[in-house]
């Protein structure tokens, strides 16, 4: 092959390299004047500063929110919040998966507000096929009113993982194989809502909203979704470019999993695995499955 052909070749692949890495990061970049649109609450969503800020405001006559204008079929997902500050007790601020139909998948993160002073709780849950009932609630080693920080969901064929600024907090496996469903078929779009839940939220619904503190505001910035976007029932992963991503490979490695005990034992306040008075005729599978390899294939 003479130099000239080499040379075109080289020009040719280098083309075609900056092409796929534009695409990708069009994909994932944070722009939420590009990514999401505001789907409720009048003008109580906005986005500010040219995209790279978002505010979701609750009053009395209602709440709001947003969702992505992307679906995905899994995917590693990052969005920073600020939540309600002061006495923000009966609202909740949500970040979640969801896909659609009456046999959903869902994959959440819900913030409880609370009392002046108190902490928040983080609520997560996994749906699949409509069903959930699988809760774990948490306390924060931080004031999450006080600025931003950053929460995260990975969903890939083999897990479901919930991070808090980069550190595990709840992992769900695929245990198909010992019969528990697994969101793996239906893609999912980005919610984010702020609304009112005095009937449950705070202290099983025991304090209420404290309307004079009205409006509420919950902030969002730099939302990334590195991803396998669905576009016409078509996957932008091929079989080749996911496994080349990280992420859709992704576990927890023994630190983390130090890390994840180490948070487990220190800020968990409910695991639906341990509650035996809500499951009499028995926990769930999934609780009762420590490790992959004890299952037999």
């Amino acid at each position: 092959m003479d130099t000239l052909s080499i040379l075109s070749n080289a020009l040719g692949m280098l083309l075609i390299t900056f092409l796929m890495v534009e695409t990708f990061m069009v994909a994932s970049a944070g722009n939420f004047n590009k990514d999401v649109d505001i789907t409720w609450g009048d003008s109580r969503g906005k986005i500010l500063n040219n995209g790279q800020l978002l505010t979701l405001s609750l009053d009395k006559a209602s709440g709001s929110g947003f969702q992505s204008r992307n679906e995905y079929l899994y995917g590693k997902f990052d969005m920073q919040l600020k939540l309600v500050p002061g006495n923000s007790a009966g609202t909740v601020t949500a970040y979640y998966l969801k896909s659609q139909g009456s046999s959903w998948d869902e994959i959440d993160f819900e913030f409880l507000g609370n009392l002046s002073g108190d902490p928040y709780i983080v609520h997560t849950n996994v749906y699949t096929k409509g069903k959930g009932d699988r809760e774990q609630q948490f306390y924060l080693w931080f004031d999450p009113t006080a600025d931003f920080h950053t929460y995260s969901i990975l969903w890939n064929p083999g897990h479901i993982i919930f991070y808090v600024d980069g550190r595990p907090i709840r992992e769900f496996k695929n245990l198909e194989s010992v019969g528990v469903p697994y969101p793996k078929n239906q893609p999912m779009r980005m919610y984010c809502s702020l609304w009112n839940a005095d009937d449950w939220a705070t202290r099983g619904g025991l304090v209420k909203t404290d309307w004079s503190q009205a409006p509420f505001t919950a902030s969002f910035r730099n939302f990334t979704a590195n991803a396998c976007v669905l576009s016409n029932g078509v996957s932008s992963c091929s079989s080749n470019s996911s496994s080349n991503n990280a992420w859709f490979s992704q576990e927890l490695d023994s630190s983390s999993q130090k890390v994840l005990k180490w948070v487990q034992k220190n800020y968990m306040v409910y695991n639906y695995c341990k509650d035996a008075k809500r499951f009499p005729e028995g926990l769930p599978v999934e609780c009762t499955v420590r490790n992959r390899k004890q299952i037999k294939t």
